[in-house]
């Protein structure tokens, strides 16, 4: 759904955020990928009708796409993306073929006229090719093509990103959902397809073939659009939860059916009642809860969670919080399916603004922690994910050019809602700002700055220095002290202007808050041992000066 292209109708790359640090030099195609240009902003998808042949004997695929689409602003050219080595063959409307021009991925098409303000269009865009293989998956996007342990095919693809348009034809910005879609994949007919949404029919075909038809009856981020087509079982079960009963279906491969009912036994449920309660109803009640066995690790294919932790706990067996305490539960069930509210229900416009997706999902970490074991736990799990932070170029991105931001936006950015938890002080006044951020937002798209806007706004809070430093910089606020006798002298530093966090800190007669600014100020106080201790809960360095 196109919420507000007109609005922020760019063709130019954005300014970065002060001291990010570009990874490559900035083209041409990375700004026709990533801003909204006038051949993107006068349309608004509506529905997408994929049809895909998925062929894995030479690692091919050919299909078409029907794209329904809202005339925003008439306009005669609009910009379908599919990257190379795929060819778009063609592109018809009201039965007639269109002119296309080619500007790399970017395929320019000349839409029959009249195109009226208001009206709803369709075209088809037919293509083929080998789409891109993607060697590390998810880590870089593409197809999948791989055997399981047996030999036999088993396919996937993960695009987050590098984008949908790495294997199918479309308006590949994250600003711009469809209110539905059918998802409708080819295969071998030895193999089953599992995509997004609902099944609603299998159709066999006379070549040895069937086609697996999936239906989408919500908005969904194009590059959540998935296939996962091998030897499955199907586990079916139920959850009732905040919206009525919420099916649940396990697709694990067939040899691993046992092994998945049992582990995901530990987690899905009790992961459901603790997001529910923190953020609210699970957003997709219509479209169901999918957990997918995938040869890639893991991604958030909107109601068709990609899985491959091998049934383990942890990540991989690891505790990325090296306490320990996150080998009490399956790593990529929880963050993956946390994204079904951070990133699915809400996306962000830009990719640059990734960290709305990855801190809060990071987040969501902690407190499904803090749901099994205790609030101490919880807050212990994610100060233990602080040894993760590089601190190397900001959170936030360049807008406009398909960038995201440092890595940092996961750890860095979980540390960022931790610490404002505490500047809140109310654990249930900051469970209904999460909760409202996905009612307020439910099945939109948002900026990053919307997210912040009404954080602040429902806190009571200025966070607007908070957000700027923790996303905006590479630097961790450092608390500086220094004592003259019984004088302790503080002060903020390495910060951005106007950043006043309160911080509670350790003196011999207790603790107390403190507030400083970035200049020096003055309190009478003896520190136990000399040193200055603050309160751990808030992501900070402290440091002692001389003089």
């Amino acid at each position: 759904m196109l919420r507000r292209l007109l609005a922020v109708l760019v063709f130019v790359t954005l300014a970065a955020p002060v001291g990010w640090a570009q990874e490559a030099p900035l083209t041409r195609a990375d700004t026709l990928r990533g801003s909204i240009t006038p051949e993107r902003a006068w349309w608004d998808v509506t529905f997408y009708d994929l049809h895909v042949d998925v062929r894995p004997a030479d690692s091919s695929i050919a299909g078409r796409v029907g794209v329904t689409y809202r005339v925003l602003n008439p306009a005669r050219e609009l910009q379908l993306d599919l990257q190379a080595p795929l060819v778009l063959d063609s592109v018809v409307q009201r039965g007639r073929r269109l002119a296309v021009r080619a500007d790399g991925a970017a395929h320019f098409v000349a839409v029959a006229a009249p195109q009226e303000r208001g009206a709803l269009e369709t075209l088809t865009a037919y293509y083929h090719g080998r789409p891109r293989v993607a060697l590390r998956a998810p880590w870089d996007g593409g197809f999948v093509w791989t055997a399981d342990s047996l030999g036999r095919p088993w396919i996937a693809t993960a695009v987050q990103g590098l984008g949908a348009s790495a294997w199918w034809p479309t308006k590949d910005t994250q600003a711009d959902e469809p209110d539905s879609q059918r998802v409708a994949i080819r295969v071998p007919s030895e193999i089953l397809d599992v995509s997004n949404g609902r099944l609603r029919r299998t159709t066999p075909h006379a070549d040895g073939t069937t086609t697996y038809e999936w239906a989408v009856v919500n908005p969904i981020n194009n590059y959540d659009v998935a296939v996962n087509a091998g030897h499955y079982a199907h586990v079916a079960e139920t959850y009732e939860g905040e919206a009525g009963t919420l099916t649940l279906d396990f697709y694990p491969l067939d040899y691993n059916e046992a092994r998945a009912r049992r582990h995901f036994a530990q987690d899905v449920k009790p992961m459901l009642a603790c997001f529910e309660h923190w953020f609210g109803p699970y957003p997709w009640y219509e479209d169901g809860f999918k957990l997918v066995e995938t040869p890639h690790l893991g991604m958030e294919h909107q109601s068709a969670v990609a899985y491959g932790n091998h049934y383990q706990n942890g990540y991989l067996g690891r505790d990325l919080s090296h306490t320990g305490i996150g080998l009490g539960w399956d790593f990529i069930v929880v963050h993956e399916a946390a994204h079904e509210w951070w990133g699915n229900n809400l996306t962000t416009d830009d990719i640059a603004d990734m960290w709305v997706h990855e801190s809060f999902a990071n987040y969501a970490e902690n407190l499904y922690t803090e749901c099994r074991q205790g609030k101490e736990a919880g807050a212990a799990y994610v100060i233990g994910t602080r040894q993760n932070v590089q601190n190397d170029v900001p959170v936030v991105g360049p807008y406009g050019v398909n960038r995201e931001g440092s890595g940092d936006m996961y750890y860095k950015g979980g540390n960022l809602l931790h610490t404002i938890r505490q500047l809140v002080g109310n654990d249930e006044r900051w469970r209904q700002v999460l909760r409202g951020l996905q009612a307020t937002f439910r099945h939109q798209t948002v900026t990053g700055r919307d997210v912040q806007r009404y954080i602040s706004e429902q806190t009571g809070l200025d966070l607007a220095p908070v957000f700027a430093q923790y996303l905006t910089t590479a630097q961790i606020p450092v608390l500086e002290y220094r004592t003259e006798g019984s004088t302790l002298w503080v002060r903020w530093a390495d910060v951005v202007p106007d950043f006043a966090m309160p911080i509670p800190v350790r003196l011999a007669d207790g603790w107390t808050t403190l507030y400083p600014t970035a200049a020096w100020q003055t309190t009478q106080a003896e520190l136990p041992g000399g040193v200055l201790v603050a309160d751990e809960d808030y992501y900070v360095t402290v440091r002692r000066v001389d003089g």
